[in-house]
């Protein structure tokens, strides 16, 4: 019995040994920084300060409810996630859609509808600034053309509308990874199933709403999920293109995460604001994950 006790034992932790090395790296490279970080945020750390770190408690997420610039860039924030993501999506299954379709040069326009995917942030963020730019740039010329503008005007230096240039080039970022997503989804559908739609007299709006949309479904809750906390966490085009102005009407919590921590350098503060965008986004993972498995069991 002993022997026969003990083997089942290391059978049950045999693949937790061969995966340890693994376990520790992911534990040292990813968990020991969080833990680290989160403590910063119960922590008067400042670098510019001549005493130590001391511990405060709950004193800088109290200094959050009071700070008007962490609710302005939570106000932007969710505006700069919610526009990005609904057109990311939405222009993306449009593309999805059209790829669906045969037509000649098909496979040269998927390989096309990658590339700014795999454009840097950074490089992106430059270009579309230049773009805005009222002196040398293209779109407000166009717009001047199309009547829209009476001259040609800098976008990102508008306080109401600044935030739309920043959007607008995160939007044609994202596209492919929903087009790209969605397409693979597409075309794991039967065909048989169009056909036995088609032969009950089923529109295409018919169709699209009982057969594309369902099977559709689980993999539009994992793609919107994890676009929501890329965007959410990306701080590239706004650092870049507007640096949180004019008058921070631009500024995300990313960005204000950044300026604290290492303009400021207060990593205490900084690192309660990533507390709360952390709970802000874990919180609606679960709603998202939760609303997914409903899904499937439907």
């Amino acid at each position: 019995m002993p022997g026969r006790f003990q083997r089942r034992i290391g059978a049950l932790l045999e693949p937790y040994i061969y995966l340890s090395p693994a376990i520790v790296l992911i534990a040292l490279v990813m968990f020991v920084p969080l833990v680290i970080g989160i403590s910063f945020a119960f922590q008067d750390y400042t670098l510019i300060s001549s005493t130590a770190p001391s511990w405060i408690g709950l004193t800088n997420f109290e200094s959050l409810m009071s700070d008007r610039r962490f609710w302005g860039a939570a106000r932007n924030t969710l505006f700069w996630t919610v526009s990005s993501v609904s057109l990311q999506f939405f222009l993306g299954l449009g593309l999805a859609l059209l790829l669906n379709r045969p037509f000649f040069g098909r496979r040269i326009v998927q390989a096309l509808v990658l590339l700014p995917w795999a454009v840097p942030g950074f490089l992106t963020g430059l270009t579309w600034a230049w773009l805005f730019n009222p002196i040398i740039g293209p779109i407000s010329h166009w717009m001047v053309a199309l009547g829209l503008f009476e001259q040609p005007d800098n976008l990102l230096a508008d306080p109401q509308n600044a935030i739309w240039g920043p959007v607008i080039a995160n939007v044609w970022f994202g596209v492919p990874f929903f087009a790209v997503t969605l397409l693979a989804a597409l075309q794991s559908i039967p065909d048989e199933l169009y056909e036995a739609g088609a032969m009950d007299g089923a529109s295409l709006w018919q169709s699209f709403t009982k057969i594309t949309l369902p099977y559709l479904a689980p993999m539009i809750a994992i793609t919107v999920l994890l676009r929501t906390i890329w965007v959410a966490n990306f701080a590239d085009l706004v650092f870049i293109m507007t640096g949180g102005g004019p008058a921070n009407s631009t500024q995300i919590l990313p960005n204000y995460i950044f300026t604290t921590a290492f303009r400021k350098l207060d990593f205490g503060y900084a690192s309660a604001v990533s507390v709360v965008l952390l709970l802000l986004l874990l919180l609606y993972a679960a709603v998202l994950l939760r609303m997914r498995q409903t899904l499937v069991k439907i």
